[in-house]
């Protein structure tokens, strides 16, 4: 059960990461782009080849239309394909100067506790943007430049909640069972087995 949860946190980190790795592509393409329409726009291009620079000009020589609109529907499907992953593997940042001087038993239930939260947390994430995606979709609302619809990103978006509440919810199971048995069932190195 466990391998299965963590091949689909990994899948959506990697789709993540491509995801991202394309939207970085963009971002370079976009300011390149911008550099080069100053450049020709500039009095020494215009006089020097104004047939040139008004040709790469007209073949879209400049910034990528709506980056920026593209940019921030991708960032936020990325960020939910990373949360399973971290989730799994207990890579979430931790501040241990307390833990480290309770008990074992005192630190799983803590642990317990925590994974409890954010795996309702993940759940009330996705049933909000559920609810938002719904909402843009009904009113047909689109993004400013580009005129996708909006709900697009929300669905994008929604399928990574979606991901990281069943991952989150399983980790949480995991977690409980841990606490209530005393045995660690998933090791993450967080706990070590004294």
């Amino acid at each position: 059960m466990h391998a299965l949860f963590t091949g689909l946190a990994r899948f959506m980190a990697i789709l993540g990461g491509i995801v991202l790795s394309a939207l970085i592509l963009l971002t370079c393409v976009s300011i390149l782009g911008r550099s080069l329409n100053g450049i020709l726009h500039g009095d020494f291009v215009m006089g020097l080849a104004p047939g040139l620079a008004h040709w790469l000009i007209d073949i879209g020589v400049g910034p990528v239309n709506g980056d920026f609109e593209l940019v921030e529907a991708g960032v936020a499907f990325a960020i939910f394909a990373f949360i399973p992953l971290c989730q799994i593997t207990a890579g979430h940042a931790s501040v241990d100067l307390v833990a480290n001087a309770l008990s074992r038993g005192t630190n799983r239930f803590m642990r317990m506790v925590t994974e409890v939260i954010f795996a309702l947390v993940l759940i009330l994430i996705a049933w909000k943007l559920a609810d938002g995606m719904l909402s843009k979709k009904g009113y047909g609302e689109t993004s400013f430049l580009l005129q996708f619809p909006v709900w697009w990103a929300y669905a994008a978006s929604l399928f990574g909640a979606v991901i990281s509440a069943i991952v989150g919810t399983y980790m949480a199971g995991v977690r409980v069972t841990e606490f209530v048995t005393g045995r660690i069932l998933v090791w993450d190195g967080v706990e070590t087995d004294q």
